[in-house]
């Protein structure tokens, strides 16, 4: 990063957003991700979930029922990429 700039950021909303638009005008179908890969994406909020005493399989049904993808407690506790794991990605 160049001196004296701020760092921007960028929310996964937008980013998620702009690339549907850029997909859709190149004319590609919606990127996908396997379950592993998204349980992996969403490790974060699984570890402060189940700080506050979230077991995985209420996670699983809080992320059904606000989206439309479809998964189980056991498939978060076995994709779910620990801390650790994640610093070294």
């Amino acid at each position: 990063m160049r001196e004296g700039l701020k760092r921007r950021t960028i929310s996964v909303g937008e980013a998620l957003l702009a690339q549907k638009a850029l997909r859709e005008a190149a004319g590609l179908e919606p990127e996908v991700f396997p379950i592993e890969s998204f349980v992996a994406l969403i490790s974060n909020e699984i570890d402060v979930l189940r700080k506050i005493g979230k077991s995985d399989a209420e996670i699983a049904r809080m992320i059904e029922a606000y989206s439309n993808i479809r998964i189980s407690g056991s498939e978060i506790s076995e994709y779910y990429v620990a801390l650790e794991c994640r610093r070294k990605m």
